[in-house]
């Protein structure tokens, strides 16, 4: 086997973010881009443990997704990494890739390397991205990923070898250097199918979906999804194809933008009559659920209804053990990131479960569930999953709901539907009136400066050093009773993260929280987190814009968002 030294040169912006390194597709395809970061990578793991080593490298699907598997397997094999595994086409879905990295030959793998820039969109255009998971089907953490960006700095050269062709169409081994380098593509549901049957009653939810007051689509947004979605749902449950809806993967989305939200999934938002309840025909189905670009983000809909994020890791959470085989025994822990409603809070007080606050970051989770305490927890932003794997699950997600759903209604004569289970779940817990603003490709300079703004003025405020009416009337009747930018330290490695969102609290517990997210590609995207807690019975049916009035618009006050950055209404609200 010949290894090839190619000398190169480093790029200065190859720091990865909350999920990996994200840049435009064109980006990722010019010079040694790619090449270089994926040698730092390698740089960063011991050799000896590299060598003779078996991967995954695998993605979603989207434009110069192939091209790029095949330039990591010949640096994978400069490198001396062994084995190669790569889904047929080039397919795998994120929670698949843990899947398989952790259970797949009894968890030979040494980690996996996953082309996604998850929800973004893609095509030649758009964005693509690449990140490195460990052992434990986990997304690296920041200390490795920090020595990641810190080898791309000083990079002078990649290595690699020049492999003879082969089809990543069919299954099977391609030994590419005999007796030193291979690739093995394969079925990328098989591992994680195998697993979800370990979790969940597939017996029990074969007959439940073939009531016949029971109907249900999946959209797969044209990503990752739709061959999981295929498998599991047509296949292994025996629902009709009917029920699947943009399941062919496309390298652009089909020119769409692969993210599960009221905006984005506007089919399966129309065919729900989530936004027209009043429209609701006999044929609406029962049950909606859509997936993103890698399918690990989910959206739940009932028959005109929206389920946020918050609420459905919420439910999942008050009714997993009596509903899902893998949680009879109980709990260990709950956990949502930061800018996640209380709504799982409130459960875990209820429940008497452990619960942790964490950054944004599948990561923090991860941390967490290798330590024995944690079970379930969710994002905000359509993530949410459980200790089976490392990564956020959208499938698991699916068949958690259609569970509940199951549970909910085995003896039932008139069909419990998802609105019902969510309200019930409100009437016990209260209600926490939730929405997020996605101000999206702000310019990075003036959304800093809006961030820098307020962390000084929560400092102020906090010291009791201002004259918060000064700041709006409003402030007056109703304080601010605490401000801060949010800090976590792990209580598994101690590690401390800072700076990770900007929270306002007032004095009914009600919060306005403001990041940079660290998803795109390009700028800066400033999402604003708006929340307030309900108990009384009697104000839970109003509607949330109404609800979140007040704050809403002591939020555009206190961070001068319009006058700074020049949006005058967000691009995306959930």
């Amino acid at each position: 086997m010949s290894v090839i030294e190619v000398k190169t040169t480093p790029y200065n912006d190859q720091k990865p973010g909350t999920s990996g390194l994200r840049k435009k597709t064109k980006v990722f395809m010019e010079g040694n881009y790619l090449p270089n970061f994926i040698q730092s990578i390698f740089d960063s793991l011991p050799a000896d443990e590299l060598k003779g080593s078996t991967i995954l490298v695998s993605g979603d699907g989207r434009f110069y997704n192939k091209d790029a598997i095949r330039i990591i397997c010949e640096i994978a094999a400069g490198n001396g990494v062994g084995t190669v595994w790569t889904g047929k086409d080039g397919l795998c879905s994120t929670p698949a890739a843990s899947a398989i990295i952790r259970e797949r030959e009894k968890g030979i793998a040494y980690g996996g390397i996953i082309l996604t820039a998850s929800h973004n969109p893609g095509g030649p255009e758009n964005d693509f991205g690449v990140k490195y998971n460990t052992s434990n089907g986990g997304p690296a953490l920041e200390a490795l990923t920090g020595k990641v960006f810190e080898k791309s700095k000083g990079i002078t050269r990649y290595l690699k070898v020049d492999l003879p062709p082969f089809d990543l169409h069919a299954i099977g081994t391609y030994d590419l250097v005999p007796g030193k380098f291979k690739v093995e593509v394969i079925d990328p549901t098989e591992d994680y199918v195998a697993l979800l049957k370990t979790i969940f009653d597939f017996p029990k939810l074969q007959t439940f979906v073939k009531r016949p007051d029971f109907s249900m689509v999946y959209d797969g947004m044209h990503g990752v999804a739709g061959p999981y979605g295929k498998r599991i749902f047509c296949e292994e449950l025996g629902l009709p194809s009917s029920c699947l809806t943009n399941c062919d993967p496309k390298e652009d989305f089909g020119g769409g933008h692969p993210d599960p939200n009221l905006v984005y999934a506007h089919d399966l938002v129309e065919v729900m009559k989530v936004l027209k309840p009043d429209s609701i025909i006999e044929s609406t189905p029962e049950f909606g659920a859509a997936g993103d670009g890698d399918c690990d983000r989910n959206m739940i809909l009932g028959k005109g209804f929206f389920v946020t994020p918050s609420d459905s890791v919420a439910v999942i959470a008050s009714l997993a053990s009596a509903s899902i085989p893998y949680f009879k025994s109980g709990l260990k822990g709950v956990s949502r990131s930061m800018p996640t409603s209380g709504a799982l809070d409130r459960v875990a007080e209820k429940m008497g479960l452990a619960m942790y606050e964490t950054p944004t970051g599948w990561k923090f989770f991860g941390n967490l569930m290798d330590a024995g305490r944690l079970s379930i927890c969710g994002e905000e932003s359509f993530g949410t999953g459980s200790d089976h794997i490392r990564e956020k699950d959208g499938i698991w997600a699916v068949l958690a709901w259609l569970s509940i759903l199951a549970f909910k209604n085995q003896n039932t004569a008139k069909f419990l539907s998802v609105e019902h289970i969510v309200r019930e779940h409100w009437s016990t817990y209260g209600r926490n009136y939730y929405s997020r603003y996605d101000y999206e490709g702000c310019e990075s300079g003036p959304a800093e400066k809006m961030m820098a703004n307020l962390r000084e003025l929560a400092s102020k405020i906090q010291a009791g050093g201002i004259d918060q009416s000064s700041i709006s009337p409003e402030l007056a009747t109703y304080p601010i009773v605490r401000a801060d930018d949010f800090e976590y330290k792990d209580p598994v490695d101690g590690s401390v993260s800072s700076k990770q969102g900007i929270r306002y609290i007032f004095s009914d517990g009600s919060r306005i929280v403001w990041r940079l997210s660290g998803t795109g590609s390009v700028g800066a995207t400033i999402r604003v987190y708006l929340e307030k807690y309900e108990s009384d019975k009697e104000k839970m049916d109003q509607r949330t814009e109404d609800a979140l009035q007040l704050l809403s618009l002591l939020a555009a006050k206190i961070s001068n968002l319009e006058a700074l950055t020049g949006r005058t209404k967000p691009d995306v609200i959930t």
